[in-house]
């Protein structure tokens, strides 16, 4: 770690000066930079261990590219493989539903775009004709 820097884990002006700062205006900030000069040393030891922790828990998930693949083998080569079979067969089914929200997706994305088309229009012949009323709206203008 540079020794020089500024904000380091220590008891230095610039942290005392931030603690007490923070004790004024938020006491939890206060505190926080308080844990800060004590604690701080070791907070880069604990940062790693929990980085290593994390990425030994996650392995497993980017073997397996985000799905839910269990690798492990019961033994049993019958059940294996049809156990693989139906794990395909779900994530086929996944793929065509995940395909079938999409297409509904741009199909609301379609009728809401023809609705605010149609209101536009609606408003510029209305707006052309002269047609409005002193409070500003077109009298014959109802929201459904």
């Amino acid at each position: 770690m540079n020794q020089s820097a500024l904000l380091r884990p220590d008891w230095t002006p610039a942290t005392i000066a931030l603690m007490i700062l923070g004790f004024v205006v938020f006491w939890p900030l206060g505190l926080a930079m308080l844990a800060y000069i004590i604690f701080g040393e070791r907070l880069r030891g604990f940062k790693r261990d929990a980085n290593s922790a994390a990425d030994g828990f996650f392995a497993g998930c980017r073997r397996s590219h985000g799905r839910y693949r269990p690798h492990f083998s019961t033994g049993n080569v019958a059940f294996d493989d049809w156990r693989k079979a139906e794990l395909d067969r779900l994530e086929e089914e996944r793929r065509k539903l995940d395909e079938m929200r999409e297409d509904f997706d741009s199909y609301m994305r379609e009728l809401r775009r023809a609705k605010d088309q149609e209101e536009f229009d609606r408003f510029m012949r209305d707006r052309k004709n002269g047609k409005r009323d002193d409070n500003g709206p077109v009298a014959e203008y109802q929201t459904p």
